[in-house]
C-alpha cells in the first residue's frame, strides 16, 4: 500500500472519529434539529436525480437488476444522440458520462458472468448502445473544447499529429505526447520512433499490399457496374439522375448505350 493512501486512510479515521465525538457531545436541541432534518430530507435526494435507475450498493452496483436475471430480453432504449447531447449543459454531460461508465462496468460484469456460467447474456446490444452514447457524448464535449481553444488562443487545443512511417512502411498518425527529457536526450524514445524501414522483404510486403488494394477498388467498381447493367437491362426506363447518384463512380451515360446493358424485349413499331 502507498505512502499516500495510507495518509488518506488515516485523515478519514480522523474525520469519523472527531464527527462522532462532536455529535456525541452535542445538547439535545441539536440533536433534535438534526433528527428533524433527517426525517424531512429523503435519503439519496441527490443521488435519486442522477440515477434513473433502482438504487443499489456495495458490490450489487456491478450486477444487473435481479428481476433481469433470469429473462432472455430486456426492454431498454436507444442510444444517445449527437443533436441531443449539444443541448446539455456541461454539468448535465458529466453526470451522464459517470452513468453511462457505471452502466458499461455493469454490463461488462454481467457479460462475463454469463459466459463464465455458460448462459445467455440478456439483450447484449445494450452495451454497443452504450458505447455509441459514450462516443457521442465525447464527440459533443470535444466540439465544444475546439470551440473554447479557438476563441480563446486561436488553435484547436487538440494533440499535434503528424504522418510517419512505421516498420513496415505503412503510415499512420502519430500523436505528439510531452516528455520530461527533450528529444535529442531520449533515447528510448529515438529507438522507439525513429524506425527506418527498407530491405527486400519490406518492399516485397508493400508491393503485395497495394496490389490488393488494388484489387479490391477494382472488384467493388465492377460490382457497381455489374449492378447498374443489371438495373437498366430489367428497367430501361429507370431514372438515371438516382443511377447517378447512388453510383457516382459509374458511368451511366456510356453504360447505357452499351450492348450489355439492353434487355430482351421486342421494340414497339408503330403500324
Amino acid at each position: 500500500m502507498s505512502a499516500t493512501l495510507i495518509k488518506c486512510l488515516n485523515l478519514a479515521k480522523t474525520v469519523r472519529t472527531s464527527t462522532i465525538k462532536s455529535l456525541i457531545t452535542a445538547p439535545k436541541q441539536q440533536w433534535q434539529t438534526l433528527c428533524a432534518a433527517a426525517l424531512q430530507t429523503p435519503p439519496f435526494q441527490h443521488a435519486q436525480m442522477v440515477h434513473t435507475s433502482p438504487m443499489r450498493h456495495g458490490l450489487m452496483e456491478f450486477f444487473d437488476d435481479p428481476k433481469h436475471w433470469s429473462e432472455n430480453d430486456v426492454k431498454v432504449g436507444r442510444a444517445w444522440r449527437t443533436e441531443e447531447l449539444r443541448i446539455k449543459s456541461n454539468k448535465e454531460l458529466h453526470q451522464l458520462w459517470f452513468i453511462l461508465l457505471k452502466e458499461r462496468n455493469m454490463l461488462l460484469t454481467m457479460e462475463h458472468e454469463c459466459n463464465d456460467k455458460m448462459e445467455i447474456f440478456p439483450s447484449p446490444e445494450r452495451v454497443d448502445k452504450v458505447k455509441i452514447s459514450m462516443e457521442n457524448l465525447e464527440k459533443v464535449v470535444r466540439e465544444r473544447n475546439t470551440a473554447y481553444h479557438l476563441l480563446e488562443t486561436g488553435e484547436t487545443g487538440e494533440r499535434p499529429q503528424k504522418r510517419v512511417n512505421n516498420a513496415f512502411g505503412l503510415q499512420f498518425n502519430y500523436k505528439s505526447c510531452e516528455h520530461v527529457l527533450p528529444p535529442f536526450m531520449n533515447l528510448k524514445w529515438i529507438k522507439s520512433r525513429n524506425i527506418g524501414f527498407g530491405g527486400r522483404a519490406v518492399n516485397r510486403f508493400l508491393l503485395k499490399y497495394r496490389e490488393q488494394l488494388y484489387n479490391s477498388k477494382r472488384k467493388a467498381k465492377n460490382r457497381s457496374r455489374n449492378e447498374v447493367m443489371m438495373i437498366l437491362r430489367r428497367n430501361p426506363n429507370f431514372d438515371l439522375g438516382v443511377l447517378r447518384r447512388k453510383f457516382p463512380d459509374v458511368d451511366v451515360d456510356k453504360l447505357r448505350s452499351a450492348d450489355k446493358a439492353r434487355g430482351h424485349y421486342v421494340p414497339k413499331v408503330g403500324v
